[in-house]
Order: structure tokens, then sequence, then C-alpha cells
């Protein structure tokens, strides 16, 4: 019955309860009162006048119209309205754009097509509700009296500006408006925007009928640009299958789409799938598997998929469980997610409801067994991990461990994934004592963890600053062979960082630095010897900048920033020109304005001036521009009282360097 229905090739037409002659009444009373509450206050005021109801009153006229009444208006009166139309959109005053169009729509001659549309396409693109009414009350009336002045663009526009603001009546009378004056923009410009926001405000079958009017057209009077493709007609057939769950419509929907030439594909069936599952429609469930597999339908998890939320929703847990199982089998990619977490979270949902615990459980018990044949499934992809995720997700932590806990009581062996992800919930909360308990029942299973576990373990160590139990973790991490070891480095590094603990940053690092999994590089030395320099710890700097160096790591300008920092703050200048004399001929030394700026400063606060005009020199080789600014001020607080009589006697060549440290600052004046 539904192969003929989806394959055979009769002429469709619409019944009569949905011809086009019922689309005008479609609009009555109970759509008219939404729609003109979403047009109070400001532009209509709700009529009770006889004639058609979805038919929208005329504009009022502004008292500007015309300069007195009476007066019959001009061609030169029509072309100044729409050139301070056209003038006030173009410098963005909405108001007066507004006013002059109410203008122009009270004479006898609508305006330029142009000017018309530029309206409507500016007041959709403020997106606000009154400028909205505008735009909608503009293109109606626009509609009724020359249905060709609107471009394709300002629909569009609008619509998707109504689907924005969450306006489902305006959009729907819109569109009838549209049909009713013969104006058919592609579907592909209007209908997405209308099944959404129908959908999603509980008003789809008033859509329905509209959709139908425009296969009717398609289909009847030929008319192309109507035809919804393939997407646009699974939306349509989900909304008949979720949200209105009527089996007449979504199967009314198929024939239209077979009709049109449009054939379902695998979205389709699953909509179906879904309906015919809540239902509880069984024949229809297996003459839809046997249609999918004449028509070359292999991969029908998509569809399983959807069979499992429809029984969900209709509370056979049974054929759920049924359903996931075959969905095992059945999985061509087994190194891909089975489910998604939406359904996981449906699954364990419908379960929990239920307190069918026991069950799930048996379900996971089930699933290991498929799975231990299936050698490339991962632990995060099993179904186990799957359902105690969605579990963990849904924070219910503790019937996570029930499922748990109901496994061991079968006596069943606990996979993986079933442990990895309560384990990282417990780390998450920083239920610490739970986790410790869960490793313990682990490593007596004989399981080994995987490395997102310890990820989580040594993170959530850090969080406690535990940093004991997050070395030993890692090393039991490096033991086990665990080929990442990345997120765990960084996650020990950045927390002994953050709390200040460049010690054991140092000792970590030395205990690491020859295993090949892990990536060290100099900005790893440059953050402890950092974080040495600032608690004050300079000779513990300098040794690990010796360290880093003995085992060729290359320090680069943010190592030296560091270490002059530090020695400046402590008063140690004679190391910093220490630090010069050992790198200032280095190739591999990438001098900067940073670089050399820090280098002056220190030299000049510690008064080598010999050192201070070598840096200068390197500074002018390179082509640096300094600031002599600060060096000045850094002499004059530190060398203020320096004689030099006393220079001359003691130190003849340091008498030259200040001499033209001085020269160079233009101190001498």
């Amino acid at each position: 019955m539904l192969r003929g229905r989806l394959l055979s090739p009769f002429h469709f037409r619409l019944p009569k309860s949905f011809s086009s002659s019922s689309s005008s009444s479609s609009s009555s009373s109970p759509e008219i009162p939404t729609l003109y509450s979403f047009l109070q206050p400001s532009i209509f005021a709700l009529r009770t006048t006889k004639g058609p109801q979805n038919r929208p009153p005329p504009l009022p006229p502004s008292p500007a119209s015309l300069s007195s009444p009476g007066k019959t208006p001009t061609p030169e009166d029509t072309a100044a309205l729409e050139s301070d139309l056209l003038s006030a959109l173009q410098s963005s005053r909405t108001d007066d754009a507004w006013k002059s169009f109410k203008s122009l729509a009270s004479l006898p001659r609508l305006p330029r097509p142009d000017a018309a549309d530029a309206l409507v396409a500016h007041l959709a693109s403020l997106r606000d509700r009154h400028n909205l009414k505008r735009a909608f009350a503009a293109a109606v009336f626009l509609l009724e009296r020359r249905p060709g002045t609107l471009s394709i663009a300002s629909l569009e526009a609008l619509l998707r500006a109504m689907d924005s603001a969450n306006t489902p009546a305006p959009a729907l009378a819109l569109v009838r408006s549209m049909l009713k004056n013969r104006v058919f923009p592609p579907f592909a410009a209007w209908g997405s925007f209308v099944i959404r926001i129908t959908r999603r405000n509980g008003c789809f079958d008033a859509f329905l009928r509209v959709f139908e009017e425009s296969c009717r057209l398609v289909l009847d009077e030929k008319v192309e640009s109507m035809k919804p493709d393939m997407a646009s007609c699974n939306e349509v057939l989900e909304g008949c299958c979720r949200e209105l769950g009527s089996v007449a419509a979504a199967e009314r929907v198929v024939e239209i789409m077979s009709t049109m030439g449009v054939s379902p594909d695998l979205e389709s069936f699953g909509s179906l799938a879904f309906l015919y599952a809540s239902k509880g429609l069984e024949s229809r469930i297996v003459e839809l598997d046997k249609l999918m597999d004449a028509l070359g339908f292999s991969d029908k998890m998509i569809v399983l998929k959807s069979l499992i939320s429809g029984y969900v929703k209709s509370g056979s847990l049974e054929l759920v469980s049924s359903v996931i199982l075959r969905a095992l089998k059945e999985r061509h990619d087994k190194s891909s997610y089975l489910l998604d977490e939406d359904t996981y979270g449906e699954v364990v949902k419908g379960f929990t409801n239920g307190d069918r615990i026991k069950d799930l459980a048996s379900l996971i018990i089930q699933a290991q067994e498929l799975e231990s044949s299936q050698d490339s499934v991962g632990i995060d992809r099993s179904i186990g991990f799957g359902i105690v995720n969605a579990c963990v997700g849904l924070n219910l932590l503790d019937k996570a461990h029930s499922i748990l806990d109901e496994m061991n009581a079968q006596g069943a062996p606990v996979g993986l994934g079933v442990y990895s992800s309560i384990l990282k919930a417990y780390c998450k909360v920083q239920r610490t004592a739970e986790a410790a308990q869960l490793v313990t029942e682990i490593s007596a299973a004989g399981l080994q963890l995987d490395a997102s576990s310890y990820d989580a373990l040594i993170d959530a160590s850090m969080s406690a600053q535990d940093f004991q139990s997050a070395f030993s973790l890692f090393r039991d991490m490096r033991e086990a062979r665990i080929p990442d070891l990345k997120t765990s480095y960084l996650t020990i590094m950045t927390g002994l960082t953050e709390n200040n603990r460049p010690e054991l940053m140092a000792s970590f690092l030395d205990t690491v630095v020859d295993d090949p999994r892990i990536e060290i590089a100099t900005h790893d030395w440059n953050s402890i010897i950092h974080a040495f320099c600032k608690v004050g710890r300079l000779e513990d700097a300098q040794r690990t900048y010796r360290r880093m160096i003995f085992l060729r790591f290359e320090p680069n300008n943010q190592t030296y920033l560091s270490l002059i920092n530090g020695y400046v703050s402590a008063e140690k200048c004679f190391s910093v020109l220490m630090l010069w004399t050992d790198i200032r001929r280095k190739e591999f030394v990438q001098f900067d304005h940073d670089l050399v700026d820090a280098f002056l400063y220190a030299m000049v606060k510690g008064g080598f001036f010999d050192a201070a005009m070598q840096v200068v020199e390197k500074a002018q080789e390179l082509k640096i521009f300094i600031d002599k600014w600060r060096h000045k001020q850094a002499f004059m607080e530190n060398h203020k009282k320096l004689r030099v009589s006393k220079l001359r006697r003691r130190n003849f060549r340091k008498l030259e360097a200040l001499i033209a440290f001085k020269n160079w600052a233009g101190l001498n004046a």
C-alpha cells in the first residue's frame, strides 16, 4: 500500500477541502485576531467590516499627502513624494520614508516599483517589531494593488525578519496574499522560513494548507517556481510526523511528493518510521523496511534512530532495546558513533522515568557481548558509554551508578566505557573519594584506563592542589604506554604555574624531558624561569637557564627578558652585565626593541656605561629606535651625584664611557 503511494505515477489533485477556494477561508476567525494582534496598536485598528476577512484594510492617508483638502494631485506631486521617499531611505530617516509612502498610498497612482520595493527591504532590515509591522502592511498593500511591485529579494528578506521575530500569523498571511494575487516567488525563497516558524509556534497545520496549494499550482497550473525541493519536502513531512502526529497528513505529503517526481530519501523514511513507531503501527514499519530494501538503501542508521525515538515516545521500551541491538549488528562503520547524544538522552529518560534501571543494565550487557566481537569499537563509541554519559549529561549521576551496581549484581563484566563516563563525572564535581573507589574497581576488573580518564583524574587532582597524586597518575600513564600525554602534561604545568610552584615545575620537567611522547619546547623552560624570577628565586632561575642550555634548548627573547627583569628587581645589575657579555655576539639571539631596551636600562641603572654604549651600538647596527627619555630618567635617579673628577682619577675608560653616554642621551647640556 505504502509502496504504491511512494512510487505510483498517478496524477495528484487536492481534495476539495484543500482547494484554492478554501485557502481564503482558512485564514478566517482563529487566525485573524492573532494577525491583528500583531499589527496593533500602531498600524491598523481591528475592523468588523463585511467582506473577505483576509484582505488587509487600506493604509490610512497621511495629513501631508496633499497640500490642501480636495486638491487633485499632479504628476509633480507624485514625483516629489517619490523623491522624498528615496532620499529618506538613503539617509536612513525611516519615519520620514514611511510618511512619504503613506502619502503616496493615498493617491490614485501607486509609487514607482523601485521606491516601494526599497521601502519594504529597508523596513525588514531593521528587525524591530514596529518597522516589521510597517513592512508587512506595505507588502500586503502592494500585493493587493500592484502584485508585481515587490522583488523576490524583498519578500525573502521580510519573511526572514518575521522568522527572526517569531511572528507566524503575518508570515502565513503574507504567503496567502502572494498566492491569492498570483505572485509566485520560488518556494526556496519563502518555504523554509514559514515551515520553521509555524513548526516552532504550533501552527504547522495552517502552513500545510499553504503547502498543498503551492503543490497544486505546480501540478495543475505548471507553475514550476513553486515546486519544493527534497529538503523542503522532508521538512514538511517531518512536521506532519513530529508536530501533527498525523498519519493521514504524512501519507498525503508522500503522495504529493511522488506525483511531483520527488523521490523519498532516508530522511523521508526516518520521519515516517518515527510516526509509525509512536503510533504502534508495526505493519507499516515492516512495509517501510521492505521498501527501503527494494530501493537499495543498505545503511538504515537514520531510520533506526527515528524508530528508537518513536518507540520511546510510545513507551515500547522492549522494542527500543531490540532496535538498538539491531543497529549495533547492522552498523557498517565500526569506528562511527551508533547514536547521537539526543537519542541516548531520549532512551535514558524513557527507561529512568519508568524506573527500568534493570532493563537498561541488561541492554548494556547484551550490547557489550556484540561489541566484543567488533574489535574496532572505541570506548566512547560503545552503547554503555553512550547511555551512562547521557545519564551524566542529564544530572542523573546516581542513576548511572545504579546501572553499574545492577550490572555487577547480574554478574556481568562491566566495560571500560561504563566506568569511564562515571569516573569523569565524579572528577568534574570533585567527588574524589568515589573516583578513587572507582579506579580501584577498574584495576580489580583488569581494565586499563584510557587517556581521557587519566586526563580527568589529573585535572581533578590539580584542582584540589593534590600535586603528588597528579604526578603519580602521570607516572602511571607513562608506564601504561598511553600514547597521548599532551593534555595531562599541560594540565600539570598550567596548574603549577597558577599556584606559583616553579620548583615542582622544574623537577617535573626533569622527569619527563626524555619522553618522546611529550613535546617540550623553549616556552616550557621559560615558564619555569619566569616563575622563579617572579618570586625572587634568582639562583634557581639561573640554574634552570643553565640546565636548559645544557639540554640544547635554545633560549629566546622571553628567556632573557625574564632574567633581566628579575635581576633588575633584585638590584643585581651585575648579573645582567654577565648575561650581556655572554650573549651579545651569539648569532642565534634575535635582538628586538624590548630586549635592547631592557639591557640598556639595566646597564644605565647599574652604572655600566661601557656596556651601555655597546647596547647603543647594537641598536644602531640593527636600526632599532630607543626612547632616550627613559634612560635619562634612570641616570638621574641613580647617578645624579656622580662626580667626573673622581672618575678621572680612578678610571679613565669609565670616564670616556660616561661622557659618551651623556652625549648620546643629551645630558651634557
